[in-house]
């Protein structure tokens, strides 16, 4: 998930205005991994959580159609929806990270840090490619104010997840961050391990449910919520076959959802189709951070008002 807000108007330190009293305009961002979402409109969502994905959903714009890049897995989803370009530019095919481009294409949290330092910016991931790599060049720069780095294979992926949540929970309630990127990877490693989208992927959709409703109730619990405006962006990587495996070219494994919720979002279906390169450049654009034609973005703003 991301959560960004829109940024203050004018000087500021770190989230402190001098001068005028500006409204802010944060962004988070939760991603979870290989969430299905037409298993998960057959989960019982409903009431599980306030706050959770049909919530945001009934009340911002939101697709169940939306589109991600081949090979379906997770190393170039993540790098797609993070930096907002295609694997022909990023260069990541495969879960290896082999190839990967990041000196060029970078993720979106860095790109604010380049841009406005002053903002604040937080990552939590337990996939750990995404935040930790050997060559000291994962997909989040270590550019970025915060990265909480967990191992979803030591602690569990479902222990990981709630971690991570915690993490972001306190990290709202502490400090006063702008664009916050939440990553839940239960789901996914779940299905991988029944081999299956049944019950127990089920389950573990209500849980990221549940987190994603913790995450939303921290940012409207925060002293400054009336003086803020919050987007949150919920999406995913990849979508799933039956038997939980993903990775080809087939509409079950390259459709994915896209929801884009709080008061500068439009509400229904986006007119257009949405890709997941789509999701860096909605966050850029209502931290209100200009898309440079030097970065090669692939992709648009989407279900922003403005």
């Amino acid at each position: 998930m991301i959560v960004a807000r829109a940024a203050d108007i004018g000087v500021k330190d770190r989230g402190r205005v001098r001068g005028t009293l500006c409204r802010r305009l944060p962004i988070e961002l939760v991603v979870e991994d290989g969430l299905d979402r037409a298993v998960a409109a057959g989960a019982d969502l409903k009431g599980a959580q306030a706050g959770g994905l049909d919530a945001l959903a009934a009340e911002g714009s939101f697709t169940d159609h939306a589109r991600t890049g081949v090979p379906s897995v997770s190393g170039p989803g993540w790098s797609s929806l993070l930096i907002g370009v295609w694997p022909d530019k990023h260069g990541v095919t495969d879960n290896e990270f082999t190839g990967k481009r990041y000196d060029r294409y970078r993720d979106f949290l860095t790109r604010v840090e380049e841009v406005r330092p002053e903002l604040g910016t937080f990552a939590v991931a337990d996939w750990t490619p995404l935040v930790r790599a050997d060559d000291g060049v994962a997909t989040i720069s270590d550019r970025i104010d915060v990265k909480q780095v967990l191992d979803g294979y030591e602690l569990g992926w479902a222990e990981a997840d709630a971690r991570s949540v915690d993490l972001a929970v306190e990290h709202l309630r502490t400090a006063d961050p702008d664009a916050l990127f939440v990553y839940l990877g239960n789901p996914d490693e779940t299905s991988h391990e029944q081999g299956s989208i049944g019950p127990e992927y089920r389950e573990a959709i209500v849980l990221a449910d549940r987190h994603v409703g913790r995450l939303v109730t921290a940012v409207r619990a925060r002293p400054s919520w009336e003086r803020e405006d919050w987007l949150i962006l919920v999406s995913t990587d990849h979508g799933r076959r039956a038997d939980g495996g993903h990775g080809g070219d087939t509409p079950e494994e390259r459709t994915i959802f896209y929801l884009a919720s709080g008061s500068s979002a439009k509400v229904g279906t986006p007119p257009d189709t949405v890709h997941i390169v789509d999701v860096a450049a909605t966050a850029l654009v209502h931290l209100g951070i200009p898309l440079d034609p030097t970065w090669e973005l692939d992709g648009k703003p989407v279900g922003l008002r403005r």
